[in-house]
């Protein structure tokens, strides 16, 4: 019986240190906004053709928890993104929540005046359920279109 219990209390122990790291695997609305001033140095150090480049490889650089880095023209069309290749060349103008919000309409709009956030609901990738998400946003200077990182709300 000692050994049901302590095999109960450790997989009990397990599932409580997995929940919390899996809760600290969330990125912060601060942690978007640094992320996205870091994408800005990095197109003015490199240009905009390698820094889309290198948004988009998923090589830990430009992936933080659960945040990435994507960019969008102002006519909707995906040129680098850090979660999905699958995006690239691909316009989002018409994409809606759940709410019926254009969250990428509004994101080039907040964006193109300079920088803001835009608040929508979103797949969460980890529960697979519908959930209140926040982008930051920036104008990429001397590109028509924007830079942004999104955080899940927690």
């Amino acid at each position: 019986m000692k050994l049901a219990t302590f095999v109960r209390t450790a997989a009990l122990a397990l599932l409580a240190s997995t929940t919390l790291a899996f809760a600290q695997e969330r990125g912060s609305i601060d942690e978007a906004k640094a992320l996205v001033e870091k994408g800005l140095a990095h197109i003015k150090a490199v240009g905009t053709e390698k820094a889309f480049a290198d948004f988009t490889e998923k090589d830990g650089k430009w992936q933080n928890k659960d945040l990435y880095v994507f960019v969008v023209k102002t006519d909707g069309t995906t040129v680098a993104h850090g979660a999905n290749k699958g995006l690239l060349g691909k316009s989002l103008i018409e994409l809606k929540d759940p709410d019926g919000k254009f969250f990428i309409k509004e994101m080039i709009t907040v964006g193109m005046k300079g920088t803001g956030t835009v608040d929508y609901s979103f797949t969460d990738p980890q529960t697979k359920k519908m959930a209140p998400k926040t982008s930051y946003v920036a104008r990429v200077p001397g590109f028509e279109g924007i830079i942004g990182v999104g955080a899940y709300k927690k």
